[in-house]
């Protein structure tokens, strides 16, 4: 995404401000670096420094975080599968014929997951596109890099979306790439997951946490 919309700033905003209140970026006793994909914590930049007048620590980009093309996926490997496999084609086919906006987004759920499966089966493999297992490898040599550098008893925020988080539970769990998949089908957009991490481990601590969100309307996925 280039770009966020305004319930995706409004998050960020929910989010900013409970780590605040949990002294997160203002606790001078505990070292904090940031980092994450290309557009998306800038947001939760301005959104703390303009409603809690909060400075935000310096923030490292790092392309590694980036989500994986799912689109790209789809888009080049769907004529294809149309030809030669029925149950796309019966997705495709429901996902046409489905009358409401909420009927064609959970279809084209179903679809999206379904070719995203096979791709990260290594089952499809389009032309041009970055596979999955090289993916997984990007998202963790940055995982590495980064973590690597910290320090005892420093914080480090990451901002991404699904993919990266459900490599870094794959990880932590040592998940196939199939229940890493579902892992990432379930991440809440705005949600925050934790991990312990020394020299000699990575351990899940909370996942898909939300309860800086209290609008119901706002628990949304993709």
């Amino acid at each position: 995404m280039t770009s966020c919309p305004r319930s995706g700033r409004i998050r960020h905003g929910f989010l900013g401000n409970t780590w605040r209140c949990a002294a997160l970026f203002l606790n001078g006793h505990v070292p904090v670096r940031v980092c994450g994909r290309r557009t998306q914590p800038n947001w939760l930049a301005r959104c703390t420094e303009r409603n809690e007048g909060v400075p935000f620590p310096a923030l490292r980009v790092l392309p590694e975080f980036d989500e994986y093309y799912g689109e790209a996926v789809l888009e080049k490997s769907l004529p294809e599968l149309l030809e030669t496999d029925p149950r796309i084609r019966d997705l495709h086919a429901a996902h046409h014929a489905s009358g409401d906006s909420a009927g064609r987004h959970a279809t084209f759920q179903k679809l999206f997951e379904a070719v995203i499966t096979k791709w990260a089966c290594g089952l499809i493999c389009p032309q041009g596109v970055e596979p999955w297992s090289e993916f997984c490898s990007r998202v963790d040599s940055g995982l590495m890099s980064f973590l690597s550098a910290g320090g005892r008893g420093e914080r480090i925020a990451i901002f991404t979306s699904g993919g990266p988080i459900a490599v870094a539970m794959q990880r932590a769990l040592r998940l196939s790439p199939e229940s890493t998949l579902q892992v990432s089908w379930m991440s809440r957009n705005s949600s925050w997951s934790e991990f312990l991490y020394s020299d000699d481990r990575f351990t899940l601590s909370a996942f898909n946490a939300h309860g800086h969100i209290d609008d119901p309307t706002m628990l949304t996925y993709r």
